[in-house]
């Protein structure tokens, strides 16, 4: 007759099925806790409505009048890769 260790979940078929289940869950959970913590930790990217500290002190000298147009135009396309 069958023995309680031949049975299908038994044996070493049972352990065999039994691990490989434990070790999906830890490698999901792995890659679940790895996706949420590089999600939370990066930092935001500024908007393109608030202007850089770059851009206001530009600005600034502009305004100022220490630096010209012709200036402050190609230092703006610096800042912003043109």
């Amino acid at each position: 007759m069958w023995d309680y260790g031949m049975h299908w979940w038994g044996g070493w078929w049972g352990f065999f099925m039994m691990a490989g289940v434990v070790v999906l869950l830890v490698a999901a959970a792995t890659v679940l806790a790895i996706a949420l913590t590089r999600s939370a930790g990066t930092p935001s990217q500024p908007s393109a409505a608030a202007p850089s500290q770059a851009d206001r002190l530009l600005d600034e000298r502009f305004a100022r009048g220490e630096i010209d147009e012709t200036e402050y135009l190609r230092r703006r396309a610096i800042l912003h890769g043109g």
